[in-house]
Parts: structure tokens; C-alpha cells; sequence
């Protein structure tokens, strides 16, 4: 079986998917979910890549660990974070609110693209599953670049968990570990998690299209625009100067206060 049709099938299932899921916050009017499924849904497709393509077979193995394994930790720590228990996400229930009677329709888009977009950042897996020859030192690098990327997004998102559980911080902004030097330190590291694969099979264009994807969404669409937004509405002044104060993205040495 070649990538693009693996690719093309994964998609196919991964509209029902969605489907389903938008299924779920038509009922609840919370459409949280999809951040989960999202995470959930790229595990899939590595294990798909892993298990049908014809590269080798310790590769193979490989790139289908890391993905799922990712995959399984972010969707669990999105559950946890923003559904279980949760009011809706402050960034869809603004969608919601400026849909109007429209919203329903419109998240089924918004979760059907979901399901697109997870078949295109798929292509590292399926690039990668389809490659022969014996791992090599470039296949350790991008598992050890990836071993760092998972392990910061873990710190970040712990950080920002504790930070949050105790009630006398409501409203005020994270600045505890990852967070005292950068914005977005879960974002960063999601971002350097794609990069392990690029790291893998340098001379394959398509390993550097989801990297490149995520820098664009992270950057200008549906990460930290939206992100800042919403903690602007909720924080105000405190989070103008965390953000006068602390760099975007890259982790980088707190600016002095004026």
C-alpha cells in the first residue's frame, strides 16, 4: 500500500470520527473535545503508517512508538485539562457565541477539518514508514530530540496544572518553571516535537511540511493568537505585562519590568 492512499484511508475514518465526536458536543454544547481527538487521532494514523507501509520494519516500530506515544499523553492531558469536569474552552465558547444559530453547523466544519488537517501533518509517519534502510545515527537523533520535546511539553503543561489548582491564583498569570521563560513553552515544544521527525530523513521535503504547517497554526491561526486572546479577556493587565515581560515562544531570559 502506498502513503497516499494509507493517508487518504486514515482520513476517510477520521471524518467519521469526528463526526462522531461532533455528534457529542451538539448534545453538551462543548466542543472542547476536539482538541483531544485531534491529539488522538495523529496516535492513530502513526500506528496506521507503522503497521501497513513497507520501510523498515525497526523504523516502522520506531515511528509508530513515538507518535502514539505522544499522541496518548497530550489527548489524556487535553481530557483532563479541558473537558472533564470543564466548562467549555473560553476560545469556543466565544466561537459559539459569535456563530450565533449558526454554530452548530459551522464547528462541524471546524471538527472535519480537524480530521483534514491530521491527515496532512501525518505525512512525517507515512514518509518515514516507507523508508528502507537500517536505522542510523539520524533516526537516534530525532528520537532523542523528541524524548526532549515530550519531556517539555510534560513540564509545561505539569507547571501550569499546579499552578492552576490552587484557587488563590485565579486570575492571575502562570510564571512558574517553563512559563517564567516563555509564553508558550507547550506550544514550543509541541512545535520541536515535529521537528524529531524532519531530523529522521532530512532530505525528504515531506517530513518538513508539518513543522512548517505548525509554525504557521501555532504562530498566526488557531494557537497562540486565539490563546492570548482569550487570557487577555480573562487576565487583563496582568497578562499585558507577562506578556511586555516574557518572550512569545522561544524560551528565552525574562525581560526587566519598566
Amino acid at each position: 500500500m502506498t502513503s497516499a492512499i494509507t493517508l487518504l484511508i486514515g482520513w476517510l475514518v477520521l471524518s467519521a470520527f469526528f463526526a462522531a465526536l461532533w455528534t457529542v458536543q451538539r448534545r453538551t454544547k462543548d466542543a472542547s473535545l476536539v482538541d483531544a481527538g485531534w491529539a488522538a487521532s495523529l496516535g492513530l494514523l502513526a500506528l496506521l503508517c507503522a503497521a501497513v507501509l513497507p520501510g523498515d520494519p525497526g523504523r516502522r516500530a520506531l515511528v509508530g512508538a513515538m507518535g502514539a506515544l505522544w499522541s496518548a499523553r497530550l489527548a489524556w492531558h487535553l481530557y483532563s485539562d479541558r473537558v472533564r469536569g470543564k466548562d467549555e474552552d473560553g476560545r469556543y465558547a466565544a466561537l459559539r457565541a459569535s456563530w450565533g444559530a449558526a454554530a452548530d453547523r459551522n464547528f462541524f466544519w471546524f471538527f472535519q477539518a480537524q480530521g483534514a488537517s491530521a491527515a496532512v501533518l501525518a505525512l512525517p509517519f507515512a514518509a518515514l514508514a516507507s523508508r528502507s534502510g537500517e536505522l542510523g545515527l539520524l533516526d537516534a537523533a530525532g528520537a532523542a530530540l523528541w524524548l526532549v520535546a515530550v519531556t517539555g511539553e510534560r513540564a509545561a503543561d505539569a507547571a501550569l496544572a499546579d499552578f492552576r489548582a490552587n484557587p488563590a491564583h485565579k486570575g492571575k498569570t502562570c510564571r512558574e518553571g517553563l512559563w517564567r521563560y516563555s509564553r508558550h513553552p507547550n506550544y514550543f515544544f509541541e512545535w520541536t516535537h515535529w521537528l524529531a521527525y524532519a531530523l529522521m530523513a532530512p532530505g525528504d521535503w515531506r517530513v518538513w511540511l508539518s513543522p512548517a504547517l505548525m509554525l504557521y497554526f501555532l504562530l498566526r491561526v488557531t494557537g497562540i493568537p486565539a490563546t492570548e486572546e482569550q487570557a487577555l479577556r480573562s487576565r487583563g493587565e496582568d497578562y499585558r505585562r507577562y506578556q511586555r515581560e516574557t518572550s512569545m515562544f522561544i524560551p528565552w531570559f525574562p525581560r526587566r519590568a519598566a
